[in-house]
């Protein structure tokens, strides 16, 4: 699964510290779901939907849907 967390978090000013505060995970969490080496968990994928008010499936895809974005 792919993702645009990193550009969807700068879009709306926010450092990896900060979004890691504001959805109560480390800094090294939003590190690894930005480089595509952590899947978060479904409740952490809402949490992020939430706060960035996006449908899930506008941060997060499969590698096939890219081309589709």
């Amino acid at each position: 699964m792919r993702n645009r967390v990193k550009q969807l978090r700068k879009e709306a000013g926010l450092r990896q510290e900060d979004l890691a505060n504001l959805l109560g995970v480390t800094r090294q969490t939003i590190i690894a779901i930005e480089n595509d080496k952590y899947d978060p968990t479904l409740e952490l994928a809402m949490k992020l939907s939430a706060l960035l008010k996006l449908h899930v499936d506008e941060i997060f895809y499969l590698d096939q849907d890219k081309e589709n974005l």
